[in-house]
C-alpha cells in the first residue's frame, strides 16, 4: 500500500503518516512533486517489458502529451539480480537529476524520498503509483536490501538521470522506511 511519511528535518519528528493516494498527492503537490494511481494492467506476473508498455502505450501517450517526455522503457529489479546492491547504492546518497524523475509502479514497490523546505517525505509507491519529482529537487531512492518491482520510466534525454550527488549526510538521517 502506499505511503508517505513527512520528516521535520531539522528535528527528526514525524510530522504525518498517510496511507490515503488523495491525502499523499495533496502534500506532495505541494513541493511540486506529482503522485497519481492508476489502474494496473491485467499482466502475468514477470511480463515481459514489450507487454507492460504496449499494456500501459495509451495512458502513456497521454501522459507524455502533457509533458515535454518523449520516450519510456521499463525497469526490472529482483532479489536475483547480481548488480542489485550496486544499483540500490547508486541512488541511496541524496542527489538531484537535471530533468524529472518519472516512475510508474506496474510491480513491487520502492521509496522515493524528498528533502524540500526543510522537510523529508518518504513516498512508498507501490504498484498503480506514479511519481513525478520535478528537476533539481533533492531526493534519494530504495527499495530495499531485496528489491522486487517493475517501473515504467519516462524521459526526455537519459544524460538527465545522472544523479548529481550533493554530498549531506541526510539519506543517512533519514533512512527509507522500505519494509510493506
Amino acid at each position: 500500500m502506499s505511503r508517505l511519511t513527512v520528516w521535520d528535518a531539522a528535528t527528526n519528528q514525524v510530522q504525518t503518516t498517510t496511507e490515503d493516494a488523495a491525502e499523499i498527492a495533496a502534500i506532495l503537490s505541494g513541493i511540486g512533486v506529482r503522485f497519481e494511481r492508476w489502474d494496473i494492467a491485467p499482466l502475468p506476473p514477470g511480463a515481459s517489458a514489450e507487454a507492460v508498455l504496449d499494456a500501459y502505450r495509451p495512458r502513456l501517450d497521454e501522459f507524455m502529451a502533457g509533458s515535454a517526455a518523449g520516450s519510456s522503457d521499463v525497469l526490472r529489479l529482483t532479489p536475483d539480480n547480481p548488480n542489485k546492491d550496486a544499483l540500490r547504492q547508486k541512488f541511496l546518497s541524496e542527489h538531484i537529476h537535471t530533468e524529472d524523475e518519472i516512475r510508474f509502479f506496474h510491480e513491487g514497490a520502492g521509496n522515493f524520498v524528498i528533502h524540500a523546505d526543510g522537510r523529508v517525505f518518504d513516498a512508498r509507491c507501490t504498484a498503480g503509483d506514479l511519481i513525478s519529482v520535478p528537476a533539481n529537487h533533492k531526493h534519494w531512492f530504495d527499495a530495499g536490501e531485496t528489491p522486487m518491482f517493475t517501473a515504467l520510466r519516462v524521459f526526455t534525454d537519459t544524460s538527465g538521470w545522472t544523479p548529481h550527488y550533493t554530498g549531506t549526510d541526510m539519506a543517512s538521517r533519514f533512512p527509507a522506511a522500505t519494509a510493506a
